[in-house]
């Protein structure tokens, strides 16, 4: 038994050793391999789209090809309001001018039977929003009585922004801070970007003109 025992652990060590050999030479094979191909090409990151160049892209683009995120889940495309003139809104929860809520509300409760469409985009580009699409539900239909469509939270400028807000800006400007308005003609036409400062009141007067045919 001793013998066989011996044996045995002479074979082991052998394959054990043709093993370790072969594995060292299979590595340097590989090494070889590696110094020896060319270096491999990246391709360029697809993302990475200059701003000048998007904003050419973009100049004639028309809103209704966009597509928003809708808060529940459910997309929300934009050219299902064809014909109706459309106030889109970058909103934030805890903002000076989040009290406008109320304002877009009153405009969406007075003008939606004739056709104006308001819709809420919320973003936390300027750090004073909530961090769940459920949160920020909750908030508005809790507090303003909102039910008025909202999206999903969105990022509204820079390189990230959604494609809307891109063509957006490239039509006007971006967003500088939270509640800028983009007022969208029956035809998907940018008709005005108003700042932060212009409440829905103030707003008014341009909506009824639009649903006026003027």
């Amino acid at each position: 038994m001793k013998h066989l025992h011996g044996s045995a652990r002479e074979v082991f060590a052998k394959i054990s050793g043709a093993v370790t050999r072969r594995r060292s030479a299979a590595a340097a094979f590989g090494a070889a391999l590696l110094l020896a191909a060319p270096p491999l090409a990246v391709a360029p990151h697809a993302a990475a789209t200059p701003m000048a160049s998007l904003a050419g892209s973009q100049t004639a683009a028309n809103a209704h090809r966009f597509t928003l995120p809708g808060i529940d889940g459910e997309p929300l495309p934009l050219a299902q309001f064809r014909g109706q003139p459309i106030l889109v809104v970058n909103t934030a929860s805890h903002c000076g001018f989040t009290g406008q809520y109320e304002g877009l509300q009153a405009l969406w409760s007075a003008y939606r039977d004739q056709g104006l469409m308001v819709i809420g985009a919320p973003s936390d580009d300027f750090n004073q929003e909530y961090g769940s699409a459920a949160e920020v539900k909750a908030f508005c239909e809790g507090v303003f009585a909102v039910d008025f469509p909202l999206t999903d939270i969105l990022h509204v400028k820079g390189a990230d922004a959604h494609p809307f807000f891109a063509w957006a800006a490239a039509q006007s400007r971006a967003p500088s801070w939270n509640f800028n308005k983009y007022l969208i003609g029956a035809d998907g036409a940018l008709i005005r970007h108003y700042p932060s400062s212009a409440t829905p009141a103030k707003i008014e007067r341009d909506i009824k003109a639009l649903l006026n045919g003027a």
